[in-house]
């Protein structure tokens, strides 16, 4: 089923699936704030037993996570063992899982603890080099040998024991029932296995590698080393000689302040530093100007001023101008885009549109669309263009094809093939020209929804915020903000994109990466609602940031080639942040379980 898809719940009401997790995602939720720095691409969480690392006398049942005996039992040489799918990566910093005892069997012959890869599963952990095991029937800890060392209590059917890994000081821990029965074992190597072992009939473990919420309460002792971490980076001496660190950080604040133009608070900053700026505070704010249009998604206007302030910098630079305007198309379907914004809203009554200060008629509500082509059917105006689809199922076939990316329309709409582009563009609108303001226009001037004019709703627009909950404005959006004429004028907006990409292809030769953005932006319109769509996050205003930082940086490095002056194309600030991650990433690469710990983004936040 669809994320998008919706089912009746049992008291009428309509709930989205999007809002009932399954299981498995709800273990990736907890997994991921239980360790958090672990990239499971790299380095897989163990999640449950290995139905292949394991004796034949271990039965698995329940999704791999109950362990049964089904051996003799007569003595240790029907010992049996499994270990967990993967093992524990240094990046949990804090590793933890829990074993219940269902039942002990005949003699609660059971160790529970770590083994490395290859070790003999003819045994209970611990009995081996690089094993190490806590039993039941002695409460006595084996490490590495066949001899074991007084340790905690027994344990048998419905104690619940857990087994704790600190990676930052490579020691193993246990508790019992929810009690930390200390320090079992020190110098662990890395790349060790979660292992469980049985010896006799009756015996049966069920695992909690997360799935579920520990007994014991593992996350304070995860604060506690989060801490201990956290001061030890604080404490580190750094050697500060005549100031020279107080005087770079803040050349890197002042730099990171012009950057991004926050000029007010750069010059602020300046005053009391006596940094000096490296640009001049016009440009500072011609940029501020910029960034702020694209952040509000008003694209147009962002891709005029930027023309007008900085001639042939977008023309020099098409790859840039493309996401520009891939991302005005976003808008466009957001009903952010002020070519949108500024056409108005209208209500069906015959092909009149009516002012928003006027009564609307009551009007039937259509069918609900499969999705936002078909919605706009009712605007090709004639039905005989051979160009526009005439049933449901045509449309549902034009759908179909954008989906699957097989092939794409030509500038002329002849459905000729191109390999490098994989949506399909939607055939032109033909203009109803009995309807006087189907331009939007009205006396010369563009009129809004809140009938100022475009100076007036340019000081009045702000930027979109994440709605609570899916992150997008969906509950109150419609597409192109309602309007018929804007959607008219996204539609023919989409046809110049994709005559865009065509001309880019030929200059430069294929482009994955605006190949992908056109796909991407075509495909909100395979959706009667976009925003509750698998491609709805383009629609988050977060998504405007990155478009944002291209267009920052272009124009930095354009003024670097004019004025000969040291501006970065990046803030020295965001490298070196940048260096900082990638350090931590390395440090969980090398084994160093402290790299769980050192999140730059977490320190920065706890400053």
């Amino acid at each position: 089923m669809r994320s998008s898809e919706m089912a009746a719940a049992p008291n009428g009401r309509t709930s989205s699936v999007n809002n009932v997790r399954t299981d498995s995602e709800q273990v990736v939720d907890r997994l991921k704030l239980l360790y958090p720095m672990v990239n499971e691409e790299e380095t897989p969480l163990p999640r449950s037993w290995s139905p292949k690392d394991k004796y034949n006398y271990i039965g698995l049942s329940q999704s791999n996570l109950r362990v049964h005996y089904k051996g003799h039992g007569k003595n240790h040489k029907d010992a049996a063992s499994v270990r967990a799918t993967h093992p524990i990566p240094a990046a949990c910093g804090l590793y933890y899982f829990e074993v219940k005892i269902v039942s002990k069997g005949r003699d609660g012959y059971m160790g529970i603890g770590l083994s490395a890869q290859g070790v003999n599963m003819n045994r209970l952990p611990g009995w081996d080099k690089h094993s190490y095991g806590y039993h039941g029937d002695d409460g006595h800890s084996f490490c590495s040998s066949g001899t074991g060392q007084p340790y905690g209590p027994t344990f048998t059917t419905g104690d619940v024991i857990g087994c704790g890994v600190n990676l930052v000081d490579n020691t193993c821990f246990y508790t019992k029932n929810g009690h930390n029965l200390g320090v079992a074992f020190t110098d662990l190597p890395p790349n060790l296995y979660p292992t469980v072992g049985l010896q006799t009939p009756g015996e049966v473990v069920d695992a909690n590698f997360g799935q579920s919420p520990f007994v014991f309460d593992i996350e304070d002792m995860i604060k506690q080393l989060q801490t201990r971490v956290r001061q030890t980076i604080y404490n580190y001496p750094v050697p500060d000689t005549y100031g020279t660190w107080q005087t770079v950080l803040q050349k890197m604040v002042s730099t990171y302040l012009v950057h991004h133009g926050y000029c007010a608070t750069a010059e602020a900053f300046a005053r009391g530093s006596g940094q000096p700026f490296e640009e001049e505070i016009t440009s500072i704010k011609n940029r501020q100007k910029i960034l702020k249009l694209v952040l509000a998604g008003r694209m147009g206007e962002a891709i005029e001023t930027t023309s007008r302030l900085y001639p042939g910098l977008l023309e020099s630079n098409r790859n840039l101008m493309f996401l520009l305007k891939c991302r005005q198309f976003v808008e466009m379907v957001n009903g952010s885009d002020s070519e949108v914004c500024s056409l108005p809203r209208c209500t069906k009554s015959g092909s009149n549109y009516h002012s928003p200060n006027s009564t609307p008629p009551r009007i039937t509500s259509p069918p609900i669309p499969t999705s936002v082509i078909q919605s706009t059917k009712a605007l090709n105006g004639n039905s005989n263009n051979r160009n526009h689809c005439d049933s449901v199922e045509e449309m549902n076939a034009v759908n179909k094809s954008m989906m699957n990316g097989d092939q794409m329309m030509d500038g002329g709409g002849g459905g000729k093939k191109v390999e490098d582009v994989d949506m399909i563009i939607p055939p032109p609108i033909e203009k109803n020209s009995s309807n006087g303001h189907a331009n939007g226009y009205q006396n010369g001037d563009t009129v809004h929804e809140n009938g100022n004019s475009d100076e007036q709703a340019s000081d009045m627009m702000e930027v979109d915020t994440p709605n609570a909950g899916n992150g997008v404005n969906s509950c109150k959006k419609q597409l192109c903000g309602g309007s018929k004429p804007a959607i008219e004028r996204m539609l023919e907006f989409g046809r110049e994109l994709y005559n865009m990409s065509l001309q880019l292809r030929q200059e430069q030769g294929r482009n994955e990466t605006n190949k992908k953005m056109l796909q991407d932006a075509f495909s909100l319109l395979a959706y009667a609602n976009p925003w509750n769509s698998p491609v709805g996050w383009q629609l988050d205003p977060i998504q405007r940031e990155t478009v944002c930082a291209a267009l920052n940086s272009a124009i930095l490095v354009s003024l670097l080639c004019s004025e000969s002056s040291s501006l970065p194309r990046r803030p020295p600030l965001e490298v070196d942040v940048c260096h900082a991650r990638q350090l931590v990433a390395l440090m969980s690469r090398s084994e160093l379980g402290s790299c769980a710990f050192a999140s730059v983004d977490h320190l920065l936040r706890q400053s």
